[in-house]
């Protein structure tokens, strides 16, 4: 049976920067990536995205913008991960270190995708631009994408399919 986990993951930009946190354990160890996780029980996605936010970064926001969702495969696994994507330019608080992440801003022109996972080359551009999208990626392993789907879209709420 396949089961679907609920993520969230939140890009803070602010001018020709991002702010992008490298991966201390678990999941992901060794990669730059945003800020985000699983929502708890009785939390909203948002309320999820900021509380990860917060404790990876110790950053707080007033309001997230809703700016992606992606489904991930990864062949051998029964759990789909669901992962709706934020981003804020508009955040408080000073970056600190957690023993999750340790945050660090790159200029735009040179993020270090070769240290990302593979699928951020294809929707950073979409997310960077402030347009919706939503899509789909095939693993196998961590770092073998076999498929994938990505579109623009104009509403993330009305769009259900990808």
């Amino acid at each position: 049976m396949v089961t679907t986990k609920l993520l969230t993951l939140v890009m803070v930009v602010k001018q020709q920067q991002i702010l992008l946190g490298m991966k201390k354990r678990g999941f992901g160890a060794g990669r730059w990536n945003g800020f985000g996780g699983k929502v708890q029980p009785g939390e909203t996605i948002e309320e999820g995205a900021k509380r990860e936010l917060f404790e990876e970064s110790g950053l707080t926001v007033q309001s997230l913008e809703k700016i992606g969702q992606i489904h991930f495969e990864f062949v051998g696994e029964t759990e789909l991960l669901d992962v709706h994507i934020f981003r804020t330019d508009s955040y408080q608080g000073e970056p600190v270190e957690s023993e999750e992440m340790r945050p660090q801003w790159f200029d735009l022109a040179k993020l270090p995708f070769t240290e990302m996972w593979p699928d951020d080359i294809y929707w950073f551009p979409l997310m960077l631009q402030k347009k919706m999208f939503k899509g789909y990626f095939k693993f196998e392993g961590y770092n073998n994408i076999l498929d994938y789907t990505l579109k623009e879209v104009d509403d993330l709420a009305a769009d259900k399919g990808i």
